[in-house]
């Protein structure tokens, strides 16, 4: 009985890995169809934007980008180096813009003294922007631009 149960079990292995089966030709990889036996020269890691200057938002309550670098920010239980220029009481000497009243709500929308524990790691909702190309098309639109095509459609009407 044990060896029908085996028998069984690899015959659904089979038949649900040539159900998957694809050329490798066919997937993409991060190796660009280069062979696995075929040593490549790295790509550069790209460079974060430095510009400091604020991205536009793409779309309502999208979490701002970081304008500057954060490499080497501490960012742990005890310290939040983001902080020490966008908290409250140091936008003035730093003339970095406040984190958001949102950062001070529990969830239920009580207004707490200190920052929320769940929006204290930064890092997890901002990041930083980099001169990589984009590894696939990017098709996403706007709202402003979605706004101007329906306006443009209700106008030819």
């Amino acid at each position: 009985m044990n060896r029908l149960k085996w028998t069984i079990v690899s015959f659904a292995v089979l038949a649900a890995f040539s159900l998957t089966y694809v050329a490798a030709e066919e997937l993409a990889t991060l190796r660009n169809g280069i062979a696995i036996d075929e040593e490549i020269a790295p790509t550069a890691i790209p460079k974060v934007i430095d510009a400091d200057i604020r991205a536009q938002r793409s779309y309502p309550m999208q979490p701002p980008t970081i304008p500057h670098d954060t490499r080497g920010y501490e960012l742990n239980l005890r310290v939040n180096k983001c902080m020490s220029c966008h908290a409250r009481t140091r936008t003035e000497e730093s003339q970095a813009p406040m984190i958001s009243v949102t950062h001070f709500m529990d969830r239920e929308g009580n207004f707490l003294a200190e920052v929320s524990p769940r929006r204290y790691f930064c890092s997890q909702c901002h990041v930083n922007q980099t001169t990589a190309r984009p590894m696939i098309e990017n098709t996403f639109e706007d709202m402003d631009e979605l706004l101007e095509k329906r306006s443009a459609d209700q106008q030819e009407d």
